[in-house]
């Protein structure tokens, strides 16, 4: 590939999203960006040659499919495709209705699903390009009551981009998972971060760490956005793709500790584990 690439980037309209285009249009780079609201996104970075801004609904696959048509057809092929669109979605597991609660696995999950489905197929014509997929730190360490859906749909971003990983390394092209720390961006708003519509007096330690999310913690995240869309740009120049990227020193070391207690619980229960097998002969 050559020095200046086409990335599509989903979700792009403010945060780590809007940071990375515009990181990527300074360095020379073709840019595709989705957003709901494609106003937002012109607002945004305004109006460049190299810059094709995209309305996009990633849960809607046919949408998908006809978005991925116009970037191929206006920059000729396709090099790196970001999957950051995301749905945040506060809430026990008993409190969260079904409705919430797929429609955060409709954005996180089968958004970033549609948009691997229906650019693979350019990708593994080229044989080569690279697929990063936006997790979180939640979707390696889920011990954060009132996130379970949050972090089941991000857990469930990082099972499929292994197993696409697998699937892929031999077509020329590579993936990462992205597990981003604290990083101060908006998503910590109540105009980014839903609750449940019907909450249970009950869980009062859910209720404590919204209330840190949604009032504490905004503003002072360790993460820089600027930084973090820098080092994406750096890790698609590596030779070598990680599988795994903790973006952030928090994301670093809260993986770091759970890293630890799965292998304290290893070490712990060895004997019992080993134990179901079949007896050898």
């Amino acid at each position: 590939m050559n020095a200046s690439k086409v990335w599509l980037v989903t979700g792009a309209s403010k945060g780590l999203g809007l940071q990375l285009v515009t990181k990527l249009l300074q360095k020379g780079h073709q840019v595709a960006a989705t957003s709901r609201s494609v106003e937002d996104l012109q607002k945004a970075v305004g109006v460049q040659h190299n810059f094709l801004p995209l309305t996009l609904d990633v849960s809607n696959d046919n949408a998908v499919k006809l978005a991925i048509e116009k970037v191929v057809t206006h920059f000729g092929h396709l090099d790196v495709v970001v999957n950051n669109a995301g749905y945040g979605q506060l809430g026990t597991l008993e409190e969260l209705t079904d409705e919430e609660a797929r429609r955060a696995f409709d954005i996180n999950v089968f958004g970033s699903l549609n948009i691997i489905r229906n650019t693979m197929p350019y990708l593994r014509q080229q044989r080569s390009g690279y697929i990063i997929n936006i997790s979180s730190i939640a979707g390696f360490v889920g011990g954060f009551p009132g996130w379970g859906v949050y972090n089941a749909s991000k857990f469930a971003v990082a099972g499929m981009t292994e197993a696409l990983a697998a699937e892929a390394q031999s077509l020329g092209i590579k993936t990462t998972i992205v597990y981003p720390g604290y990083f101060r961006t908006e998503f910590l708003s109540k105009e980014s971060l839903r609750t449940a519509k019907h909450p249970i007096d009950d869980y009062k330690e859910a209720r404590e760490l919204d209330r840190v999310h949604l009032q504490d913690i905004p503003g002072n995240q360790p993460g820089d956005p600027q930084k973090g869309a820098e080092a994406l740009i750096e890790l698609v120049s590596l030779e070598q793709a990680p599988l795994h990227f903790f973006m952030g020193s928090d994301s670093f070391g809260m993986a770091s500790q759970k890293i630890d207690a799965v292998q304290k619980d290893l070490s712990a229960h060895e004997s019992l584990s080993k134990s179901t097998d079949y007896a050898q002969n």
